[in-house]
């Protein structure tokens, strides 16, 4: 199955499915510490991390990137989910000396051959750090995010976001839609094996479950990578069905899906236990077929 094709040069993507929430105020870490499944506290001036902010219950409002800066915090996450998402994270911090405003910084991901080197050259960094307008975060070799509190005016090529979004898919990188909130904990996405979740931190919200999840194995469901062909449009929350025989069962929900020239590659949870081989189609259409990818890292509870 044809994978999506990578930039042969330093390609920037302007990320306008994407939000930030700022965070700022003395107490900012302290209180984003009891809210979400990353250690914040850990996070020093230029680190960044994977995390889930979670209901009571464990089941995930969203997932997110957080960037440390000098003086406030970012979480950066779909937009789609901040109706929801924000009004929980500002819920208690009346509390505390802490600011959550959403802002209008510039989110821009770059990949391509020769990013890591031109990331060098333009800003110094070798891996995640901060920069003169805010913070570049490796994700990957050379595949790069920042967020600026500029347009930083980058002289390089312009690609649509969606290939980058297919990177994210086939690098099994999780991003929530609203019409997932409330469905899943964090595990069901990966996030303990994306380095999204503490489990030595203390307590959070949902922290609980999440730590029944890993000690007690009571997570049966995972995030899986899946490729093949369709011709209709398959977005986030579209049916899956597996082959069982002669029959076809639902077994999961579309969590993100890139197509191309009657190729889909998409991410879904799935039964945890799901075999390698195991044949899939799209609900809405039977002549569809897809099947399992490999994850690019090892899936454990």
């Amino acid at each position: 199955m044809q994978a999506p094709v990578f930039p042969a040069e330093p390609t920037q993507f302007p990320l306008t499915d994407l939000a930030l929430v700022r965070l700022t105020g003395e107490e900012r870490a302290k209180y984003l510490q009891g809210q979400v499944t990353c250690d914040v506290n850990a996070l020093a001036p230029g680190q960044s991390t994977l995390g889930g902010h979670c209901d009571a219950k464990g089941k995930l409002w969203g997932d997110f990137r957080l960037y440390c800066l000098q003086e406030s915090l970012l979480l950066q996450t779909r937009a789609s989910l901040l109706a929801r998402q924000l009004p929980e994270l500002k819920k208690f911090a009346v509390f505390a000396r802490v600011d959550i405003q959403p802002c209008d910084w510039t989110s821009l991901a770059i990949a391509g051959t020769g990013t890591d080197a031109w990331i060098a050259t333009e800003f110094g960094l070798s891996d995640t750090g901060l920069t003169p307008s805010g913070m570049a975060a490796r994700v990957a070799p050379d595949r790069w995010l920042l967020v600026s509190e500029q347009d930083p005016a980058l002289a390089l090529p312009q690609a649509s976001q969606d290939l980058w979004w297919a990177l994210d898919i086939a690098a099994g990188i999780p991003h929530l839609e609203a019409a997932h909130q409330g469905e899943y904990i964090p595990q069901m996405i990966n996030l303990q094996a994306l380095g999204g979740i503490s489990f030595t931190k203390g307590c959070y919200m949902g922290q609980e479950t999440v730590a029944r999840a890993k000690y007690r194995g009571a997570s049966n469901r995972a995030l899986f990578v899946l490729a093949g062909e369709a011709s209709a449009t398959v977005a986030s929350g579209d049916t899956l069905e597996r082959q069982l025989g002669e029959h076809w069962r639902r077994s999961g929900l579309v969590l993100n899906a890139w197509q191309q020239d009657g190729q889909v590659w998409l991410t879904a949870v799935l039964p945890k236990d799901t075999e390698a081989d195991a044949l899939f189609r799209l609900k809405q259409e039977e002549g569809s077929r897809l099947h399992l990818q490999p994850l690019p890292y090892a899936l454990d509870d």
